[in-house]
C-alpha cells in the first residue's frame, strides 16, 4: 500500500474533505517543463493549489494529511485537447439519437463521459462542439461541484457553413431540414461570421471551433472540401481576438485547411491531408496541431464493418481514417508544435491515454507525448499559469502510475491515482 489509512473510502466524504496542508511523497516525479524525471520529492498542497516543490522526503509531521506515492511515477493531470462530452461513442444507432434524446438526455449522459475521463486520468479537457449547449451547463456543473467531471473549456457549438461538416440540419429529410443561422451555428458571409462568434460569447462559450472542411461522420459526400472563404475566416478570427478567443480548426482537406492557418487560427484539429506547404505556414504562424489519431483508428475499424457506418460515411472513413497517423509522423519529424487530443466521443470516453501509444507509434518519445498531454496542451488553452506541470502555485492536479511510463507508454491506459484540485478521485 502507499498511503496510509487516512482517507475515507466514500468517494464522496473524499471529495468534500478540506484539501489543506497536504503532503505528498512521490518516489518519481516528471518535470513536463524540462522534460526530466526528479526522484525523491515532496509535494506539498494547500487547498486546490500546490504550495511548494521539494527535493528530498520532508517530516510528513505537521501535516493534516498524508499521501505516501514513493513506489510511483507521478505527472501532472493529463489534458486531452479534443473531446466531444455529450456525444457518446460512435454506434450503429449514433445517427438516429437526436430524433429521441432530449436535451435532459445528453446532460445526464455527460455527466457519465465527464467522470469517467477525469478517473482516466484526465483533470481538464476542452470540449469542441456540442449540442444543445449541454456543455457549458456540464462546465457550470462540474465547477460548482454538483457533478464529478474534469476542468472543462468549450467551444459551445461548432460553426460551420450551410451544408457544412458541423449544419445540424445534414442529412435528414427536406420537411425538417430548414434553414440554421448563426444562432444554430450556421454561417453565410461576413456578417453572420462575427454574429456566429458573438452568439457563442453570449451563450458563455470559452474558445471557438470551425469546420474549416468537410468531415468524416458528417452526412455529406465530402470529407475534405474547403467550406469557408477567406473573408468569413478573416472575420472569425478578428472577431475571436476582439472578445480573447482561441479558435480551434477541423480540418481534413489541404485547402481549407491552408485558408485558415494563413487566416491566423490557433490550432488545426486532425490535419488529415496536411502538405509540405501547410507545415511550412503551420511553423511559420506558430499554428498548433492536435492529431487525434485515435479518431482515425476508430472510424477506420468501423468503415471495415458492413453496415454500422452510413453509405454516404462509410468510404470517407476508410479513406481518411487511416492517413492521420501518417500526418502525425510527418509534422512531429517537421517540428510543428503538437498538443494531446482524442476526439473522444467517436471513441470511448475514457480510453483516451490510448492516444499516447499511437503518439509513441508514430515516432514520438514517450517524454514528448506527455508533455503533448501537459504543458504543451496547457500552453495551447492558454492555461500554462495554472496547468501543465507541478509547481508551486499551479492547481493539484496530479496522476499517478506505478510503472515507468517513459519504458511502458502503454501504462497510462489504467492509472492509480488521480488528484484534481487538490481532491483525490483514484486511489489503489
Amino acid at each position: 500500500m502507499f498511503m496510509k489509512r487516512l482517507f475515507v473510502p466514500s468517494l464522496l466524504l473524499l471529495c468534500s474533505m478540506a484539501q489543506a496542508d497536504t503532503l505528498i511523497h512521490v518516489g518519481r516525479l516528471v518535470d513536463s517543463e524540462s522534460g526530466k524525471v526528479l526522484k525523491d520529492q515532496s509535494i506539498v498542497i494547500a487547498g486546490n493549489t500546490i504550495k511548494s516543490v521539494q527535493g528530498g522526503l520532508v517530516d510528513k509531521a505537521g501535516f493534516d494529511q498524508y499521501i505516501d506515492l514513493r513506489e510511483y511515477t507521478v505527472m501532472p493531470g493529463f489534458i486531452d485537447m479534443h473531446t466531444h462530452l455529450t456525444g457518446d461513442e460512435l454506434s450503429a444507432t449514433s445517427y438516429n439519437a437526436r430524433f429521441y434524446m432530449n436535451p435532459a438526455d445528453y446532460a445526464l449522459q455527460s455527466t457519465v463521459h465527464a467522470e469517467r475521463t477525469l478517473k482516466a486520468g484526465f483533470t481538464t479537457v476542452r470540449d469542441l462542439g456540442d449540442r444543445d449547449l449541454v456543455s457549458i451547463s456540464l462546465r457550470n456543473a462540474i465547477n460548482k461541484g454538483w457533478v464529478i467531471g474534469p476542468r472543462i473549456f468549450t467551444a459551445g457549438k461548432s460553426i460551420a457553413t450551410t451544408g457544412g461538416h458541423a449544419d445540424p440540419s445534414n442529412g435528414i429529410k427536406w420537411e425538417l431540414m430548414g434553414d440554421p443561422e448563426a444562432k444554430e451555428g450556421v454561417i453565410n458571409g461576413v456578417a453572420e461570421a462575427r454574429k456566429a462568434v458573438r452568439q457563442r460569447y453570449k451563450e458563455g462559450s470559452d474558445l471557438i471551433k470551425i469546420t474549416a472542411t468537410g468531415g468524416v461522420l458528417s452526412l455529406a459526400s465530402s470529407g475534405d472540401n474547403a467550406q469557408f472563404q477567406d473573408d468569413e475566416l478573416a472575420a472569425i478570427v478578428q472577431t475571436a481576438k476582439d472578445y480573447n478567443f482561441a479558435v480551434a480548426v477541423h480540418a481534413h482537406g489541404s485547402e481549407g485547411m491552408l485558408r485558415a492557418v494563413k487566416a491566423g487560427v490557433d490550432s488545426i484539429e486532425h490535419g488529415t491531408y496536411m502538405t509540405d506547404q501547410i507545415i511550412r505556414e503551420m511553423k511559420k504562424q506558430g499554428t498548433w496541431y492536435v492529431p487525434t489519431i485515435l479518431a482515425g483508428k476508430t472510424v477506420e475499424r468501423y468503415a471495415q464493418q458492413d453496415g454500422f457506418l452510413p453509405a454516404v460515411v462509410r468510404p470517407k472513413a476508410a479513406t481518411i481514417g487511416p492517413q492521420i497517423l501518417d500526418t502525425f509522423s510527418r509534422a512531429y519529424k517537421a517540428g510543428v508544435k503538437i498538443a494531446f487530443g482524442t476526439d473522444a466521443g467517436v471513441s470511448k470516453h475514457g480510453q483516451n491515454a490510448e492516444e499516447f501509444v499511437l503518439m509513441v507509434q508514430g515516432g514520438m518519445k514517450p517524454m514528448e507525448a506527455i508533455q503533448a498531454a501537459t504543458i504543451n496542451a496547457a500552453t495551447l488553452l492558454r492555461q500554462q499559469e495554472k496547468l501543465g506541470s507541478i509547481k508551486a502555485g499551479k492547481f493539484a492536479d496530479l496522476v499517478a502510475v506505478k510503472a515507468d511510463p517513459l519504458k511502458d507508454i502503454g501504462s497510462l491506459m489504467k492509472v492509480d491515482f488521480v488528484m484534481k484540485d487538490g481532491k483525490v478521485y483514484v486511489s489503489k
